[in-house]
């Protein structure tokens, strides 16, 4: 069992023993010098190291005189973590569970309403007052991203962008295996007779798709979701709001893994089940061992960014991308040909600041036009400010251009990443050969129908 499963509900208990023995409190903000922390999965040389350089060379220097000039001395420390998603998230409950942490926190949208519902955050407004409203910002910040970091029409943070998915391909063992360029699938089966093409022309691993459930939530949103809604549905049915457990689309998804890791063996199915397998995929790709893998647009701007941990010098000539194709032209979520899913990250104020005044003119500070600028500068990506461009990337503006109009996202619902996770096990439960793809899916029928009632879920009859 996933350790985040139970435990924020776990820390819910645990902080109100704290409360009641008086610990941790937060203060209001002092006078004189005030020194505020930020933190994010971030290393210099290694992950998200463009973070890094942009923080530590341009923000915070910059943020620092700013406030100098205003007559108040404020210092900012940068805290790298360089673990996983899941263990940041491990992470930041267990501090704020007990009134600490640091001030300013990057942090995942689909996290925020799990941590609300545990009493962990609380809306800006809240933590820093109505002067949050008066920002400037939020009309260059469309009503969709701003619900990146939003739960139940209130604001807890403000994001830094969103994101789309597609296929990445190698282009050298593309052209080494005969395959024309620009490659564009228009259905699984093409996606599979590549895959096998690339085996046969001896590349190790054909085609790689997140499954299991080490990946964590880049296996439910690079892997299951894609795979999913081009077999024609969402996870949620956003209409009749209710979880869908069973049907045939489930079932082809289920297949689709079978196909590729069990069947023909066109994937390695042991890099699914490693802690350090999406690292392990990532490196592989750029050795030049992967073929195909389904990644979202991080994987360009900061993976195989030249000068990054597991940069490629020669990205631009040697990887190139894809859409994803539904099951069959017009068989995808909303009768799409193509589809996508979008997630999206931003920064977050601890409830438990000391400064809140400071923290909040850091975090307005680093989300304005001149700071995203700069940003966009040193990693191209796509902007959450409409008054700030894609900067310079005729691949990150492509992708934008073409996976936006495909794309949906997440139900931001506490229940989700519970929900999550089970998706995963059921493809970790295909890959590894543990369950047929119907067992899977019947098991997975029931824990989430436990999880929610089977008054929330929705069983579409197998054909």
């Amino acid at each position: 069992m996933a350790k985040t499963r139970l435990l924020l509900s776990v820390l819910v208990a645990f902080s109100l023993v704290v409360a009641a023995f008086g610990f941790a409190t937060p203060a209001q903000a002092q006078d004189g010098p005030v020194t505020l922390t930020i933190t994010c999965r971030c290393v210099a040389g290694g992950v998200n190291n463009n973070l890094v350089v942009w923080l530590t060379t341009y923000v915070i220097p910059n943020f620092e005189k700013m406030m100098a000039d205003q007559g108040r001395e404020v210092k900012v420390e940068l805290v790298e973590f360089g673990g996983s998603d899941e263990q940041l998230k491990e992470q930041y409950a267990l501090d704020l569970s007990v009134g600490s942490g640091y001030d300013i926190m990057a942090f995942d949208g689909f996290w925020v309403p799990e941590f609300v519902g545990a009493g962990l955050l609380k809306p800006l407004s809240e933590v820093v007052g109505p002067e949050v409203n008066e920002w400037e910002g939020w009309g260059h910040i469309s009503p969709g991203i701003q619900a990146i970091l939003g739960y139940q029409g209130d604001v807890y943070g403000i994001a830094s962008g969103t994101d789309v998915r597609q296929i990445f391909y190698r282009t050298d063992l593309f052209e080494r295996a005969g395959i024309e360029l620009p490659w564009q699938p228009t259905s699984w089966e093409d996606v599979l007779d590549t895959a096998r093409k690339l085996k046969e022309a001896g590349v190790p691993i054909p085609l790689q798709i997140n499954a299991g459930t080490a990946m964590g939530e880049a296996t439910t949103m690079q892997g299951y979701f894609m795979v999913l809604l081009g077999a024609g549905h969402h996870m949620y049915d956003f209409e009749q709001n209710k979880w869908i457990v069973s049907s045939p689309a489930i079932l082809d998804t289920l297949n689709f893994y079978k196909t590729v890791y069990v069947d023909e063996e066109l994937g390695d199915a042991r890099m699914q089940l490693l802690q350090d397998g999406r690292n392990r995929s990532f490196v592989e790709f750029r050795d030049g061992n992967i073929g195909m893998l389904v990644e979202g647009d991080w994987f360009w701007r900061s993976v195989m960014a030249p000068g990054s941990e597991t940069g490629l010098e020669n990205r631009n000539e040697l990887v190139s991308w894809a859409k994803m194709p539904a099951k069959e032209p017009g068989a995808g979520y909303n009768n799409q040909d193509f589809v996508s899913i979008s997630g999206g990250t931003g920064w977050v104020i601890n409830p438990n600041t000391e400064h809140p005044s400071e923290a909040w003119a850091l975090l307005s500070y680093m989300s304005s036009p001149e700071p995203v600028r700069a940003f966009e500068l040193m990693q191209p990506r796509i902007s959450f400010r409409d008054d700030v461009a894609v900067a310079g990337d005729p691949v990150m503006t492509a992708m934008a251009e073409a996976l936006l109009p495909l794309t949906t996202v997440r139900p931001m619902l506490p229940e989700y990443p519970q929900i999550s996770y089970e998706a995963q096990l059921m493809t970790e439960r295909v890959v590894s050969g543990e369950m047929t793809p119907e067992e899977a899916m019947q098991a997975f029928d029931e824990a989430v129908t436990e999880l929610v009632g089977e008054e929330n879920v929705i069983r579409i009859p197998l054909q």
